[in-house]
């Protein structure tokens, strides 16, 4: 696809994350925001997933470990077309859309996650399972750098190595920032590379917000054999939205009405 393409996409992505967390006035927008070009690059561009084999598994699966992260995700299945769902009622009484993916609402959505470090460890047991029964697709998961401060986030990229899982990709989503602030502050899990390195990963580093840079490291992924891939995709939170962008306090909170405008505005066209 046209890199200008996957730009359109991936504004269209943003708009919607922006109006989906502004009618539920509530959700995180911030990691979502930051997330949505590598979410844009998988399902546009990577991953084997389409309107005719979303139900099926024998197909591509992507794992959004660092759950909180929802409206990309829905957004992302929405402009997929592998979605009808109303994105404005997410968080809403009754809306299958919940703050947390849940795999038994959305045909769509892989596992249901937002306990952090489990969506990686489910991931894990998805990708073995691929191996036992001689399957060829492959499993994306995306963690956030906050969630790696989870010790079973470690447990599992050592599982997935020991059973040598070349069929997984980890994504790291290192934009830095958590809710309470800088990683490096909260706990210090930094550096990523070298922890996932030691672990006996294939390892490369991206620009998490270029589609170039992406398309390089999934491409390494794919090439790579006999170990999973960990890819540190280094991104800006709240990508797109002029006061969000680098601010952790958007982690977590919804804009009012001129916060909303403003938003609007700054995702009015590509750039």
């Amino acid at each position: 696809m046209d890199v200008n393409n996957l730009k359109q996409h991936a504004l269209n992505i943003r708009r919607n994350i922006v109006k989906m967390v502004y009618a539920a006035q509530s959700g995180h927008p911030g990691g979502s925001l930051g997330a949505a070009d590598i979410l844009t690059y998988l399902y546009f561009e990577e991953m084997n997933v389409n309107k005719d084999n979303v139900s099926s598994t024998d197909r591509d699966r992507f794992i959004l470990s660092k759950g909180h992260c929802s409206p990309a995700l829905y957004a992302t299945l929405s402009e997929a077309g592998l979605m009808d769902e109303d994105l404005l009622k997410f968080r809403q009484l009754g809306s299958r859309l919940q703050g947390h993916p849940n795999m038994n609402y959305i045909a769509g959505v892989d596992m249901s996650t937002g306990s952090l470090g489990q969506g990686i460890s489910c991931a894990v047991g998805m990708a073995l399972a691929n191996k036992l029964d001689n399957k060829d697709h492959r499993v994306y998961a995306l963690c956030g750098d906050g969630e790696s401060e989870e010790g079973i986030v470690w447990e599992a990229l050592m599982a997935a190595c020991h059973y040598k899982l070349d069929d997984l990709c980890v994504i790291f989503d290192q934009n830095g920032l958590q809710i309470d602030g800088n990683v490096q502050d909260v706990i210090g899990p930094l550096p990523l590379l070298d922890k996932a390195k030691a672990f006996g990963a294939a390892t490369v580093e991206c620009d998490g917000n270029d589609f170039e840079s992406l398309k390089n490291a999934f491409e390494f992924a794919r090439q790579t054999k006999g170990v999973p891939t960990v890819i540190i995709a280094h991104t800006v939170k709240g990508k797109g939205v002029s006061y969000m962008e680098n601010n952790y306090a958007w982690h977590g909170a919804a804009p009012k009405e001129e916060d909303f405008k403003i938003a609007m505005e700054d995702l009015k066209e590509v750039r």
